[in-house]
C-alpha cells in the first residue's frame, strides 16, 4: 500500500496545505455529496397493494363475495376483517424495513474539521471530498475513509465495522499486503468509526458509497426481503387447498343435479362448502399465535420486530453468532496473572506475596483509567481491566498515587507500543512499563527478585505465548528504580534497563449461562456458529470453551476465506465452526453458503458491518444493548439483553409456534373435510340432504373459531429441544398429518352419516338436527384430543389449557342453545331433542375422541408416522 504522501499527491492534494477551496468545490460536484445514497423506496400503495397477493388472501376475498351472495353477511364481514387485519400487519412490518437504509444515512449528519489553503476549517461531513486532509482529537467520529499520515497515540473503536471490542491502535506505515481484511488495515480510519485515544492527521481517499459504510448500505439494499419458512409452506397450502375444494364443489354439485335436486339449493349447498372448506380462521389463528409468542419471547428479553420471525427461529438449523456481548460479556477482564517466580494464576488466587504485590501495584499506577462520579470505571478497556484487578486485591490507584505521586508520562504510541509512568517513592523515584510482551522484554536486563542474574529470555517469551495461545491479551509489565527524576528527553533512556515484574492475561470472558445454551443448541439438532472480526486465535479459545469448536472441526479465517471459491466453501461448511477476521460482504457469503446447503439461518449482529448478513439471514437478531440503530432495523428479532442464551429460549418458542399451527390445521382440515365428506357421501348411501347451508356455516364458524383460537395457549410438546430442526423442503402434512386428517374426516362424517341413517330409520323426524349436532360435538371431542400430537389428554389434563376448555364449553352451550331455544330454531331450521336423543349424540360424538387417543398411543410406540 502506499505512503500518506503518496496518497495525498495522487489525489492531487498535500499533506500541509490540503486542498483550495475553488479545488474542493470542484470535487463535490465531481464525486457528489458525502452521504450514504437512499435507495429508491417502494411508495406506500405498492406495499399496501402486497399484502394482498398472497393465493390464500385471494381466496378469502372469494370466500368472502360468496358469503354476500347466499345472504351470509356476519361470515363475510368477519373474513373481511380478518382479511384487513392481516394486510395492516403486514404492511408495517414492510414499512419498518424501508428504514434501515435511512438509519445508515444519519451516521453521516455532523461536521468535521480540514485543512483547506493551508488553513483549519470547519465543514459539513457531507462537504468533504477526496483529497481533503482530515484532523481528527479523541472522540471525533470519523467523517470519511482516510489514509493516516500522522497518528500519535492513536486508537479507533472499529466495532461497528469489524466486531471487535478492543479499539485498534494505528500507525502511519505502508504496509505490503493490500488484500488485508477491514481490521488489520492500520493504517487507515473508516467512515462512522471513533476516535478512542491520541488524535490523527489523514487524507480522504473515499467518500460516500465509495467508503466502506457505504459498500455496506449498498449491499444491505442489494439483498432481497425472503419470504419466511411458514410463509412458504402456507402459500403451497393456499394454492393446494383452493384447487382442491373447487374441484371436490363442483362435483358435489354436479351429483346432486343428476340426482335430481334443485339447481337452487344445490348451488347453495356447493357454495356454502366452499366457504366451509376453507380455513378462514387460518390467518387470524396464525397472527394470534404469533402475537402470543412475541409477548412471550419479550418475557424472556427477544423483542420480535417481524412477527412472522417468530415461527422461523423454530425453523433455524444454524445459528451464526458474533462474539463480543452475544457470547462473552462485553467487558475486559484480567484472568491470569503471571508474576515472576510464580506459576499462571488466576488473580483471586494471590496469596498476597512481594512479586505480585508489585505487579498489581504497577497495573494500577501505570494506568490513565479511573472513575467517574458514579464510580464507574472510565478509559481504555484494556487498563479498565487492569486498573479492576489492582483495586479488587486492594491496591487502588487512587490511595497509591496519594503515597506515589505520578511526576512523568510517556503515554502509549503505537509504534513504541509501550506506556511509562514515572513515580516518587519516597526520597528515589520508580518507572513503571507495559507494553507487548516481546518489545518490553527487549529492554529488560534482570528479573523482580534476581538482581544481576541473566534474563531468560526464551522461557519468558514462551510464558506468555502460551497465555496467548490460550487466547489471552498479554501485556508485561516492568520497572526501573531512579535516585533523581529523569529528564523527559531521555524516552529511551528511561524505557531501558527495566525489571520484568511479570505478565498480565486478559480476555472478555464467556457469558456463564452461554456453554450451557450451546449445549442446548446441539441437543436440539441446532449448529451454533462464531463469526467475528477478532484475531483467530482469541476467537478459537472462546469457542472451544463454550464447545462450540470440537475435535476436527476448523477455524477460517478472512483470508482463507476469500482465497476459497464457492465450491470450496460449500465443502467445508459442515466442518467450519468459526470464521475470524470476516468482513460483511464475507458474512454474507457465509449465511448464502449455509442456506444452499438447505439449511435455515439465524444469524446474530450488532454493527452496522452485521446489516446485511442480518437482512440475508432467515432470521436476523440484533443486539438491544449494544447493538447500533441499522442493525436493529435491519433484523427480525432484538435481543434485549444481548444473550445467546435468550436465541435459545426464543428458538424453543418458535418450536412451540409451529407446532401449534400444525394442530391447528389438524383440527380445522378434519373438521371441514368431514363436513365436505357428509355432503358427498349421503347420496351415495341413498339419504337425503343430511344438512342445510345454515348448519354448515354455523359449524364452520363456531368450530373453526373460538377452540380453533384457543390452541394458541397450547404448552409446548414435551422434548420441542431434543429434536432436530425441520427441514426446508418438509410439508405442512409431514409426520402422519394429512392421514390423520383423512382417516378423522372420514370417521367423524361416518358415525354423522350413521347417526342420520339409524334416526330415519326408527322413523325419528329430528334426524337433521341429531346429525347436526353429532357432527359439531365430534369436532368439540377432536379438538381435545390433538391438543398433543403424542401425549394422552389424560396425562395432559384439562386444566393445562383453560382457555381451550372454556371454548369447548361455551361451543356447547352455544350449540345447546340453537337447539333449545325457540326463536334459534326458527333460524337454523332445528327442533329440539329429547334427553335420549341428546345422550345419544353425545355418546356418538365422543368416539372421535377415542380413537385419535388410540392413535396416539401407537404413535408412543412408534408403530405408525415414522
Amino acid at each position: 500500500m502506499q505512503s500518506a504522501e503518496t496518497a495525498a499527491r495522487r489525489l492531487g492534494s498535500d499533506i500541509a496545505r490540503g486542498l483550495g477551496h475553488e479545488q474542493a468545490a470542484s470535487r463535490l460536484l465531481e464525486h457528489g455529496r458525502n452521504e450514504i445514497a437512499e435507495a429508491r423506496r417502494r411508495s406506500v400503495a405498492a406495499m399496501i397493494a402486497a399484502q394482498f397477493s398472497d393465493v390464500l388472501i385471494l381466496f378469502l376475498f372469494a370466500a368472502a363475495i360468496v358469503s354476500g351472495l347466499i345472504g351470509d353477511i356476519e361470515d363475510a364481514a368477519v373474513i373481511l376483517m380478518i382479511v384487513l387485519l392481516n394486510g395492516v400487519i403486514g404492511f408495517f412490518q414492510d414499512f419498518r424495513a424501508e428504514r434501515a437504509m435511512a438509519e445508515l444515512k444519519q451516521l453521516g449528519a455532523y461536521k468535521a474539521t480540514v485543512v483547506r489553503d493551508g488553513q483549519h476549517a470547519t465543514v459539513a461531513a457531507a462537504e468533504i471530498v477526496p483529497g481533503d486532509i482530515v484532523l481528527l482529537d479523541a472522540g471525533a467520529v470519523v467523517p470519511a475513509d482516510l489514509r493516516l499520515a500522522e497518528a500519535p497515540g492513536l486508537r479507533a473503536s472499529e466495532a461497528v465495522l469489524t466486531g471487535e471490542a478492543i479499539p485498534v491502535e494505528k500507525i502511519t506505515v505502508a504496509l505490503s499486503d493490500a488484500m488485508l481484511p477491514l481490521a488489520d488495515r492500520a493504517n487507515m480510519l473508516f467512515k462512522g468509526t471513533v476516535v478512542t485515544y491520541g488524535r490523527a492527521r489523514g487524507v480522504v481517499v473515499s467518500t460516500g458509497m465509495q467508503t466502506e459504510i457505504g459498500k455496506i448500505a449498498a449491499l444491505l439494499d442489494a439483498v432481497p426481503t425472503a419470504p419466511t419458512p411458514l410463509q412458504k409452506r402456507l402459500s403451497v397450502f393456499g394454492r393446494q387447498l383452493a384447487l382442491g375444494v373447487l374441484v371436490i364443489c363442483a362435483l358435489i354439485f354436479a351429483v346432486g343435479i343428476v340426482r335430481g335436486e334443485p339447481v337452487l339449493l344445490m348451488t347453495l349447498t356447493a357454495l356454502s362448502l366452499a366457504v366451509a372448506a376453507i380455513p378462514e380462521a387460518l390467518p387470524a389463528v396464525v397472527t394470534v399465535m404469533l402475537a402470543l409468542g412475541a409477548r412471550a419471547m419479550a418475557r424472556r428479553a427477544a423483542l420480535v420486530r417481524r412477527l412472522p420471525a417468530v415461527e422461523t427461529l423454530g425453523s433455524v438449523s444454524y445459528i451464526c453468532t458474533d462474539k463480543t456481548g452475544t457470547l462473552t460479556q462485553n467487558e475486559m477482564r484480567v484472568v491470569e496473572l503471571c508474576a515472576i517466580g510464580e506459576r499462571r494464576r488466576q488473580p483471586d488466587q494471590s496469596d498476597g506475596g512481594n512479586p505480585r504485590a508489585q505487579l498489581l501495584t504497577a497495573a494500577a499506577l501505570c494506568n490513565d483509567a479511573g472513575r467517574d462520579a458514579s464510580d464507574a470505571p472510565i478509559g481504555d478497556p484494556t487498563e479498565i481491566a487492569m486498573w479492576r484487578v489492582a483495586r479488587e486485591a486492594g491496591f487502588d490507584k487512587q490511595a497509591l498515587e496519594q503515597q506515589m505521586p505520578r511526576c512523568l508520562e510517556l503515554p502509549f504510541d503505537s509504534e513504541r507500543k509501550r506506556m511509562t509512568t514515572v513515580h516518587r517513592a519516597g526520597a528515589d523515584f520508580v518507572a513503571y512499563t507495559k507494553g507487548a510482551p516481546e518489545i518490553v522484554m527487549a529492554r529488560c536486563v534482570d528479573v523482580a527478585g534476581r538482581k544481576g542474574e541473566a534474563i531468560d529470555r526464551p522461557a519468558l517469551l514462551a510464558a506468555a505465548r502460551a497465555m496467548a495461545a490460550d487466547g489471552l491479551r498479554v501485556l508485561a509489565v516492568a520497572s526501573r528504580h531512579w535516585v533523581t527524576l529523569p529528564d523527559t528527553d531521555e524516552s529511551d533512556t528511561i524505557e531501558q534497563g527495566l525489571t520484568l515484574l511479570g505478565f498480565v492475561g486478559m480476555e472478555d470472558p464467556p457469558r456463564p449461562e452461554a456453554r450451557a445454551a450451546v449445549a442446548t443448541c446441539k441437543a436440539a439438532g441446532i449448529t451454533p456458529v462464531m463469526i467475528t472480526g477478532d484475531h483467530p486465535v482469541t476467537a478459537q479459545a472462546i469457542a472451544r470453551s463454550l464447545g462450540i469448536l470440537g475435535d476436527g472441526d476448523r477455524v477460517l479465517t478472512g483470508r482463507e476465506l476469500s482465497a476459497a471459491s464457492d465450491a470450496q466453501l460449500a465443502a467445508m461448511i459442515d466442518e467450519t465452526k468459526v470464521y475470524a477476521r470476516v468482513d460483511p460482504t464475507q458474512k454474507i457469503r457465509i449465511v448464502q453458503a449455509i442456506q444452499a446447503s438447505g439449511k435455515y439461518v439465524a444469524m446474530t449482529g450488532d454493527g452496522v458491518n452485521d446489516a446485511p448478513a442480518l437482512a440475508c439471514a432467515d432470521i436476523g437478531v440484533a443486539m438491544g444493548k449494544t447493538g447500533t440503530d441499522v442493525a436493529r432495523e435491519a433484523a427480525s428479532v432484538v435481543l434485549l439483553d444481548d444473550n445467546f442464551a435468550s436465541i435459545v429460549a426464543a428458538v424453543e418458542e418458535g418450536r412451540r409456534i409451529f407446532d401449534n399451527i400444525r394442530k391447528f390445521i389438524r383440527y380445522a382440515l378434519a373438521c371441514n373435510a368431514a363436513e365436505i365428506w357428509v355432503i358427498a357421501l349421503a347420496p351415495v348411501m341413498g339419504l337425503p340432504l343430511p344438512l342445510l347451508p345454515i348448519h354448515i356455516l354455523w359449524i364452520n364458524l363456531v368450530t373453526d373459531g373460538l377452540p380453533g383460537l384457543a390452541l394458541a395457549a397450547e404448552p409446548a410438546e414435551q422434548g420441542a429441544m431434543r429434536r432436530p430442526p425441520r427441514a426446508p423442503d418438509e410439508s405442512l402434512f409431514a409426520h402422519g398429518l394429512w392421514q390423520h386428517i383423512v382417516w378423522v374426516s372420514l370417521l367423524m362424517s361416518g358415525i354423522s352419516l350413521l347417526t342420520q341413517a339409524g334416526a330415519i330409520h326408527l322413523g325419528s323426524a329430528h334426524w337433521q338436527t341429531m346429525t347436526f349436532t353429532v357432527l359439531a360435538l365430534s369436532q368439540m371431542g377432536h379438538v381435545l384430543a390433538i391438543r398433543s400430537e403424542r401425549i394422552s389428554l389424560f396425562q395432559q389434563g384439562l386444566g393445562s389449557n383453560r382457555p381451550l376448555l372454556g371454548a369447548v364449553l361455551l361451543t356447547i352451550a352455544l350449540q345447546l342453545l340453537v337447539i333449545y331455544v325457540p326463536v334459534m330454531n326458527t333460524v337454523f331450521k332445528t327442533v329440539p331433542l329429547t334427553l335420549p336423543e341428546l345422550l345419544v349424540c353425545l355418546c356418538l360424538s365422543s368416539v372421535v375422541f377415542g380413537f385419535v387417543e388410540i392413535e396416539k398411543w401407537l404413535i408412543r410406540r412408534r408403530w405408525i408416522y415414522q
